[in-house]
């Protein structure tokens, strides 16, 4: 049984004549004939009396009647909260991101987000990497700005940029006063690391810059949040790898090192549902297009 049974039952038993309910759904009377005895067949009894002259429910079809007539309804409120939803969805902007994204990206798009739509309502997401794609995929965010990116055939993604890890070390460090130094000096040193849990993709390029190096450090903490490390460093509890976008919020009692030997890179990457239809999300790429220079179309 489909909406149309129903659709077509009522339309006959509001008119009582076949050849008005047939112009009213725009059919043709042979075929609402059909559709109605089909329907019959399906519920088991018989809906309608017709004779030449008029047309008659039965006691069973004024029972169908009343029930066909809550299930439109109940059909056409389903479709107008489906629209309300949508519509409410059109007017919401969900942005999952890194710290990074606050002091890297969003100054560069909120003007435009904010100046195209003012309407918009814009929700932040502080998440790790991990939940933003979770959330990604089940819908309750829009764009997702993470340090990796994840191969779904679902998302995709663009690079925004790579920038370099920076050494902090305490200012009463005795090599705060060296001009450089070379990363063979981090063996044994106490390191403040970030956690793993929170900051997955900066752990594993420390991690493997230090084996890669042959780097035998001593981590005295794994801190939850980049600001940690800062503080923990300013304590002088040790020293630690910080993404370049941190060294503005360092304070006088920390110092940043140039070393010798490049430290690695780390990137941030803007990641979206494929084939998305978001005039927001356009705009950002957009901005982000022209801000970072980046190749895609």
């Amino acid at each position: 049984m489909e909406l149309r049974h129903l659709r077509y039952f009522v339309a006959i038993a509001e008119e009582l004549n076949f050849t008005k309910a047939a112009k009213r759904m725009c059919t043709v009377q042979p075929s609402l004939s059909q559709q109605i005895k089909d329907l019959e067949h399906e519920v088991g009894v018989q809906l309608l009396v017709r004779t030449n002259r008029k047309v008659e429910l039965t006691a069973e079809g004024q029972a169908f009647l009343k029930q066909a007539l809550l299930s439109l309804e109940h059909a056409e409120q389903a479709i107008q909260d489906a629209r309300k939803v949508a519509k409410k969805k059109d007017l919401e902007l969900n942005i999952g991101f890194v710290p990074v994204a606050e002091m890297k990206v969003f100054p560069y798009i909120m003007p435009n987000i904010r100046a195209q739509f003012p309407d918009l309502n814009i929700q932040f997401h502080s998440q790790t990497d991990a939940d933003q794609f979770k959330a990604l995929k089940k819908g309750d965010l829009d764009i997702a700005f993470t340090r990796y990116v994840d191969e779904s055939d679902d998302i995709e993604f663009v690079e925004i940029f790579r920038e370099p890890l920076a050494l902090i070390v305490p200012k009463d460090s005795p090599f705060a006063a060296q001009k450089s130094v070379s990363i063979k000096s981090f063996n044994q040193q106490n390191f403040v690391i970030s956690d793993e849990g929170s900051s997955p993709q900066l752990y594993k390029i420390i991690q493997d810059f230090f084996k890669k190096s042959k780097l035998n450090v001593n981590v005295v903490q794994h801190s939850t949040n980049i600001l940690l490390n800062v503080n923990l460093v300013g304590m002088g509890v040790g020293w630690s790898l910080v993404p370049a976008y941190v060294i503005p919020l360092l304070g006088d009692k920390i110092v940043v090192k140039n070393t010798i030997e490049p430290l690695p890179m780390i990137e941030l990457y803007a990641n979206y549902p494929k084939g998305q239809k978001n005039a927001a999300i356009d705009l950002i790429l957009k901005v982000l297009k022209d801000q970072f220079h980046l190749g895609f179309n």
